[in-house]
C-alpha cells in the first residue's frame, strides 16, 4: 500500500511532465494551422496565452502571430513552467515579447478588450470550456479572436473504459454540444479543427513514454504518478479513436447574449422551413446569372433521397428576410454516403458581410452534430479553404467531369472514420 500523500503525487505528476515539449496533444504544425484561420490581426498583436505550460505556443506566437510578432502575456500557476518559458524565451531573443504571469487563467488582472488574441491549447479542461469562455469574453478587443483546442468525444457511444477514465478527469461532449456552448456563451464559429493522431505522439505521450521507463518509483509519489500516466497512454492506443483534440477558432459576437450570428450583429442564422422557400428561391435567382441553382434546390426538395432535413440554413437580415443560403444534399462516394455543399447564395447588397459564411458554419455544424462523415464541395480553392476544406484527390475521390483538382474540394467530419475513396455521385437534379 501506497503511504505516499495526495501532494506527493502531484509533485511527482508535475516532474514526471517537466521539461517535455508540451503538456498535452498539439504540434507546431497545428499552432500554425490555427492562427492561420485566425485570420488577419494586427501587424503586432496583444496575445493571452491562457494556461500556457512551458510556453511552445507562446513562443511561436510572439515570433509569427501579426506581421512583426506579438506581444504575449503567458499564464499558468505553476511557475516552474514559466521559467523554462522565460529561459526559452531569453535564448531565442524573445524575452521582451513574452510577459509571464502565475495566476488562475480565469482571474485575471486586465482590463476590458485587452487582448486581440486569447489562446489556450490544452488547458480549458482545468477550468471547463463554459467557465473559460464566459471569463475570457470581456478580454477581447473588438474583432478578437479567442482559439481554443479541447478533448470532445469522437463517437456517440464511448466504451466503458474511455467513458469512466473522462468522467473521473475531465467530462467530455461532443463537437456539436461544444459549438452550441460556445454560441451560447456569444461567439461566432469561425473553425472547427480536429487535431491529427500524430499531435498525441510525437511531442507528448513518445517522450512521456521515455520518462516513464526513467523514474524512479520508490520516490513518494512516483509510483502512483508513473502508473496514472501509463493508463493514460495506454488508454490512447486501445480506445483513441474513440476521443479527440480539436481547435476552435471563435470570434466574439458584441451584442449582449447574442447567438447564432455572423459579422458584426447583421445576421441570425437558422435552419430553412418550408415558408422560406419562396424566398430563398429570390435569393438564387438574384445572386446567379441563370435560373439553375434556384430550380436545382426546388428539385432537390421533391428528392427524399437526397434531401436531408435540418440541413439547409438561412442568414436573416434585423428584419427576419433571408439574405443568405447553404446547402447540405446526400452525395455518395461510390456506395459510402457523404454530403454535397451546393449551391450557397448571398442577396446582392449584402455579399462580402458574412451572410454566406454565416450559413455554410451552421450547414456544416448541423451536420456535424448529425454524426455525419464527410462534406464535399466544388468552389473557389480561396474561399472554402477557411471552413476547412482540402483537395479531394488527397482522399482519393474524384468526380465523373473536368474540373481543376483544386476546385474540388472535402472537408472530414469524423476523424475517426476513415474517409472512402472512389467516385463521386450526385443526386440525380444535379444532372451529372
Amino acid at each position: 500500500m501506497s503511504t505516499s500523500s495526495p501532494d506527493h503525487h502531484i509533485d511527482a505528476l508535475l516532474d514526471l511532465h517537466r521539461g517535455l515539449p508540451r503538456q498535452g496533444p498539439g504540434s507546431d504544425a497545428t499552432t500554425r494551422r490555427l492562427l492561420a484561420l485566425a485570420g488577419e490581426l494586427p501587424a503586432r498583436p496583444r496575445v493571452l496565452d491562457a494556461g500556457c505550460g512551458p510556453g511552445r505556443a507562446a513562443l511561436l506566437l510572439a515570433a509569427e502571430a501579426g506581421a512583426d510578432g506579438a506581444d504575449v502575456v503567458a499564464v499558468d500557476l505553476h511557475r516552474p513552467y514559466l521559467d523554462e518559458l522565460d529561459t526559452a524565451a531569453a535564448r531565442l531573443g524573445l524575452g521582451a515579447r513574452i510577459t509571464t504571469l502565475a495566476r488562475s487563467m480565469t482571474e485575471l488582472p486586465y482590463p476590458d478588450h485587452s487582448f486581440d488574441v486569447i489562446w489556450a491549447e490544452g488547458s480549458v479542461y482545468t477550468v471547463g470550456f463554459d467557465t473559460a469562455l464566459r471569463a475570457w469574453r470581456r478580454l477581447l478587443a473588438p474583432g478578437g479572436v479567442l482559439v481554443v483546442t479541447e478533448a470532445e468525444w469522437a463517437t456517440r457511444a464511448p466504451s466503458p473504459e474511455s467513458r469512466a477514465f473522462w468522467d473521473a478527469a475531465a467530462p467530455l461532449r461532443t463537437t456539436g454540444a461544444n459549438v452550441t456552448a460556445a454560441e451560447a456563451a456569444g461567439y461566432r464559429v469561425d473553425a472547427v479543427v480536429p487535431l491529427p493522431e500524430s499531435d498525441w505522439w510525437a511531442e507528448y505521450y513518445d517522450p512521456l513514454a521515455e520518462r516513464i521507463a526513467a523514474a524512479d518509483t520508490g520516490r513518494p509519489g512516483m509510483a502512483e504518478a508513473v502508473a496514472a500516466s501509463g493508463a493514460e497512454i495506454r488508454l490512447r492506443r486501445e480506445y483513441g479513436r474513440e476521443y479527440r483534440y480539436t481547435g476552435y477558432v471563435l470570434r466574439h459576437d458584441p451584442r449582449p447574449g447574442a447567438t447564432g450570428h455572423d459579422g458584426p450583429g447583421l445576421w441570425h442564422v437558422r435552419p430553412e422551413t418550408a415558408a422560406d422557400a419562396a424566398a430563398v428561391r429570390e435569393v438564387l435567382l438574384a445572386a446567379f446569372p441563370t435560373p439553375l441553382e434556384a430550380d436545382l434546390v426546388d428539385a432537390l426538395r421533391t428528392d427524399a433521397g437526397a434531401w436531408r432535413p435540418g440541413l439547409s440554413f438561412v442568414t436573416c437580415t434585423p428584419d427576419g428576410l433571408p439574405a443568405g443560403y447553404a446547402l447540405l444534399t446526400r452525395c455518395h462516394i461510390g456506395s459510402a454516403p457523404a454530403l454535397a455543399l451546393a449551391p450557397c447564395a448571398v442577396l446582392p447588397a449584402h455579399q462580402r458581410s458574412g451572410a454566406g459564411s454565416a450559413a455554410i458554419r451552421a450547414a456544416l455544424g448541423a451536420a456535424r452534430a448529425a454524426g455525419e462523415d464527410l462534406v464535399l464541395v466544388l468552389g473557389h480553392p480561396e474561399y472554402y479553404p477557411r471552413f476547412g476544406f482540402v483537395p479531394a484527390s488527397r482522399f482519393g475521390i474524384r468526380v465523373p467531369f473536368e474540373v481543376p483538382d483544386e476546385a474540388m474540394m472535402a472537408l472530414p467530419l469524423a476523424e475517426d472514420r476513415t474517409v472512402p475513396q472512389g467516385t463521386v455521385r450526385y443526386p440525380a437534379a444535379f444532372g451529372l
